[in-house]
């Protein structure tokens, strides 16, 4: 779940944070446009009601921020006041008029939506994603711009290579984080989305498939994995695992082994690189 931004939306947009110098306006709500560029399509209903029913008591604490657009007014910051300033049927809104571009109003749509505790691991993702590619930057760039490790980064960004179906499990809460990381540790591609749906139908969690996993990618017939696993070994795998944010093997003979760490671009392979020295 993505936390507060660790320096801010003022990181990456010096300026463009609400000051005591801006001039709160009353707005009425029916000359404000939602934000087209909006990256959240699923708004919480109950959430909705609850905060609606907290601006009837104390009213908007936070005004929201729009442009001018034309006659009327577009919504950059402040979706969800806005939603629920219209459940109750306010008339007018606080709102703070700011002269952005199509550009900042994307991005500052998008650092609103990582500032808040309920994004699921795909929202951020996507966030991450688009942010990246809005600014130019790279995985470090943007770790140490938003106060976040780089593996935060590339482990979210990962997710993005599941197929669609199986990101909207992770979305639906019926597949978690470390289950999608797993999934993506398949060598054969294709065998993601029924892998994720045995998963999601044997309720499967992820050290039983990081083994289904494994046995996947030796292409071992089940009926002959009965031998008791090195205890050891595996442990040491999962640590690996998370500590890199791939799949990892360690094949072990007699007396010797290898360590095998995946990497799905160069990218990453330079995120590895830097962990390991």
């Amino acid at each position: 779940m993505a936390k507060g931004l660790g320096k801010g939306i003022n990181a990456l947009f010096p300026g463009e944070t609400i000051n005591e110098a801006d001039k709160v306006n009353q707005i009425s709500v029916g000359e404000i446009r939602t934000n087209p560029y909006q990256p959240r399509k699923i708004f919480d209903q109950a959430a909705l009601e609850e905060l609606a029913e907290s601006i009837k008591e104390h009213g908007i604490l936070q005004p929201i921020v729009v442009r001018k657009a034309g006659e009327k007014f577009e919504l950059v910051v402040g979706e969800r006041r806005f939603r629920a300033a219209k459940l109750i049927k306010l008339k007018e809104v606080p709102a703070i008029i700011k002269e952005l571009t199509d550009q900042q109003m994307m991005e500052l749509a998008i650092l609103e939506n990582l500032q808040r505790e309920d994004l699921t691991p795909i929202e951020e993702a996507e966030a991450y994603q688009k942010l990246m590619e809005a600014l130019n930057l790279t995985q470090e760039q943007l770790a140490f711009r938003l106060g976040k490790s780089r593996p935060h980064i590339a482990n979210h960004v990962r997710l993005l290579a599941l197929p669609q179906n199986v990101r909207k499990l992770i979305s639906d809460k019926e597949l978690s984080m470390g289950h999608g990381r797993t999934l993506l540790g398949l060598r054969s591609k294709k065998l993601i989305p029924e892998t994720a749906e045995k998963v999601v139908k044997e309720n499967l969690n992820v050290r039983q498939l990081e083994n289904l996993v494994q046995r996947l990618n030796e292409d071992v017939p089940r009926e002959t994995i009965e031998k008791k696993k090195d205890i050891f070994i595996e442990e040491k795998q999962s640590e690996l695992r998370d500590r890199f944010g791939t799949n990892v093997q360690i094949k072990k003979n007699k007396n010797k082994g290898k360590i095998e760490i995946e990497f799905f671009s160069e990218d990453d392979l330079e995120r590895i690189l830097e962990l390991l020295s």
